[in-house]
């Protein structure tokens, strides 16, 4: 490129970015050149490195990298300097520390440096006031980028947020600025109501994920109300499953007196839930009495009666035990002495009279089996039982609900067994189950139960074990299948070491898991 005057004007923006010891070596350079003789030179403006364009194009961290990459210790003690809101940077040239616009960027969490908005959040007298930067919240969120650059955008230096917790804004703001998801089981319901109200999708994705992998029959029923009110469908599925296959857990669990009374009734007109009614009328009285103390009101049977409303007719009392009823329902105040009367006489009166509650029992849900062998034999000296363990490992690859075994028993007449039954994963136990059943000489398979389903969660060995007592010939399978698929789960299975009375893959006991999926 030629000036006006005839002299060549190179790159002089690029020569006066370069590095002064680039500089230097172009000026010795061209010292030297002077010296041989050669023409006089241009200006100073001359000197500079020609580049190529046939060659690649370099990012500045490729053509001058740092000679130092800031180390991962140093990374963690900016930003544990930044979570604590201690945000002084003493190094002046802390940009040079970091190798990509990542890290750089990190820095800026919760960073006072170059911070054009505060945001005060948490309810009042428990807020936290906390830095931003107005164009990197507007890049991480449209709810940011309409608050600051929109058409109505208000230019306030302080922005109130009563409704969002303060750690869960802080794990927020850690996504947008320094792309981490930082999730805790406290903070994860509160971290995914910040990240819908400010449509950060990616960030409220990860939390439904972080919910659906710890969800347990401790928690269904809670994240149940959650999933509802955050209109997460898949999530809402996944605690139903739950909730149905291990219904009398998630009912006693601590959670459900917390939920709200929508979602309780639609848990107490469940079909599928899977538990005696005197579990399901024990919770709605749990509930009831937290709701009393949530309205501040005594709790009486009367007022635990008005808050239960219209879900008292959901509980279907009629179709307990008469047992559970006499000693349960019946005695425990809430129901009116006319109710009381008429369910006596609905369990014994031929002449039953009309009744407000359901009378049907629930349907439940109706139990699979994996059946892994193809065929059973008998022999005159098998199968022998002496306090010996059989056991397999299995894994699936959706998660499952194992409710009990199928076992084999007698192949030469009638008899009784007592089965201690285990689940284990990795050594820990997970559920047992000490009880007895009869078999009839057939070679069918004779179910054993937990006490309540225990959650299988996919691509995870479990081992199965059960040690019987009784009539030492039985029949064992044989044609062991590696992989079962039933329905639309696939069962995979593999020797246990823990198996010493030689059951296997290709052969032995434990012929059939029982499950709920």
């Amino acid at each position: 490129m030629v000036d006006a005057k005839g002299r060549n004007m190179k790159c002089l923006t690029f020569f006066l970015m370069l590095p002064e010891s680039v500089k230097s070596k172009s000026s010795k350079s061209s010292k030297k050149g002077n010296a041989s003789g050669s023409s006089k030179l241009p200006p100073v403006c001359y000197e500079i490195i020609t580049l190529r364009s046939k060659k690649k194009k370099k990012m500045a961290a490729d053509i001058f990298p740092t000679k130092k990459p800031a180390s991962t210790t140093t990374v963690q003690q900016y930003q544990q300097q930044n979570l604590n809101n201690n945000n002084t940077i003493q190094n002046c040239n802390w940009q040079g520390l970091y190798s990509t616009i990542r890290e750089r960027n990190s820095v800026m969490f919760n960073n006072e440096l170059m911070a054009d908005v505060h945001f005060v959040v948490g309810q009042p007298g428990r807020t936290q006031r906390l830095p931003g930067h107005r164009y990197v919240l507007a890049v991480g969120s449209s709810v940011f980028h309409a608050m600051f650059y929109g058409e109505l955008a208000e230019n306030k230096d302080a922005i109130h947020i009563p409704d969002v917790e303060p750690a869960a804004f802080l794990a927020m703001l850690k996504y947008i600025y320094c792309d981490e998801i930082d999730l805790s089981a406290d903070t994860v319901l509160a971290t995914l109501y910040a990240a819908k109200k400010y449509i950060v999708p990616h960030l409220a994705r990860a939390c439904v994920n972080f919910l659906e992998t710890s969800l347990s029959a401790k928690n269904a029923c809670v994240l149940l109300s959650q999933s509802c009110l955050f209109e997460e469908p898949d999530l809402t599925q996944r605690c139903w499953e739950v909730i149905d296959a291990q219904a009398e857990l998630a009912l006693r669990s601590e959670g459900f007196c917390d939920i709200d009374a929508q979602t309780l009734e639609s848990i107490l007109q469940r079909e599928t839930l899977s538990a005696k009614e005197i579990v399901v009328f024990e919770a709605a009285l749990s509930w009831a009495d937290a709701e009393c103390q949530r309205r501040e009101l005594t709790s009486s049977t009367d007022n635990k009666r008005k808050v239960l409303g219209k879900a008292m007719y959901l509980i279907r009392i009629p179709t307990m035990a008469l047992d559970d009823f006499a000693n349960g329902a019946a005695q425990s105040g809430v129901l009116t002495l006319n109710e009381t009367n008429d369910i006596f006489l609905w369990y014994t009166a031929a002449k039953k009279p009309e009744l407000q509650f359901v009378s049907q029992p629930r349907k439940g849900l109706t139990p699979q089996r994996c059946h892994r062998f193809q065929s059973c034999a008998y022999r005159s000296n098998q199968w022998r039982y002496r306090g010996r363990c059989d056991s397999i490992q299995f894994a699936v690859d959706k998660r499952v609900f194992i409710a009990g075994f199928g076992l084999y028993g007698s192949s030469c007449g009638s008899a009784e067994y007592s089965a201690k039954i285990e689940l284990k994963r990795q050594g820990v136990l997970l559920g047992q189950n000490l009880s007895k059943y009869f078999s009839d000489g057939s070679s069918n398979t004779f179910p054993v139960w937990f006490e309540y389903p225990v959650q299988i969660e996919p691509d995870t060995f479990y081992t199965a074990s059960v040690v019987l007592d009784g009539n030492e010939l039985s029949y064992f399978g044989q044609e062991g299948m590696t992989e079962v698929q039933c329905g639309k789960v696939t069962f995979q299975f593999q020797c246990s070491s823990d198996s010493t009375n030689g059951t296997g893959v290709q052969g032995g006991q434990i012929p059939e898991l029982i499950f709920y999926a």
